[in-house]
């Protein structure tokens, strides 16, 4: 018979999971700093990639702080928003509307990591580990300031997009 599952498994689960994404989204984050047209774009993706690499070192801790080895599992959300991206980004390479659509790309990853930090951070709480759901929380609040200036930079290149 199989072990029974608890929330502390799936506490982990999710953590292997969002930790994979991260890593994915930092080999990506290059990727589409040199497709962006505009460079205030550029720019953006170049600090989200430092802030990034904060947030893997702080999953690193919550690993640490649970005991376990720090690991990824296959994250198959993550891998269907990157390639979507890719997608727009061979598609639209050189037209108005590709700023617009790199937003929207990375915009869908934040609110992935948004959903999944809000997760994790609540089961934290939940199971008493507050010094991860600190850290979970930290790295939350970053990824929401960062959609925040993807929702204005979407404004700008929308409109730019529609004016060309």
């Amino acid at each position: 018979m199989a072990k029974e599952k608890t929330l502390n498994d799936l506490f982990y689960d999710t953590l292997k999971d969002i930790y994979y994404a991260e890593r994915k989204i930092l080999k990506n984050l290059p990727k589409m700093a040199r497709a962006a047209q505009s460079q205030e774009l550029k720019d953006a993706f170049e600090k989200h990639k430092e802030q990034t690499e904060g947030q893997i070192e702080r999953l690193q801790q919550v690993f640490e702080i649970i005991g376990k080895r720090a690991s990824g599992k296959t994250c198959d959300a993550i891998e269907g928003i990157i390639s979507e991206g890719e997608e727009i980004m061979d598609e639209y390479k050189g037209m108005p509307a590709l700023d617009a659509g790199i937003v929207s790309s990375a915009q869908a990853i934040e609110h992935y990591e948004i959903t999944r930090y809000g997760t994790l951070k609540r089961w934290a709480e939940q199971l008493g580990m507050n010094d991860a759901a600190k850290l979970l929380d930290e790295t939350l609040q970053e990824e929401s300031q960062t959609d925040e200036l993807l929702n204005q930079a979407a404004e700008k290149v929308n409109k730019e997009a529609i004016a060309a």
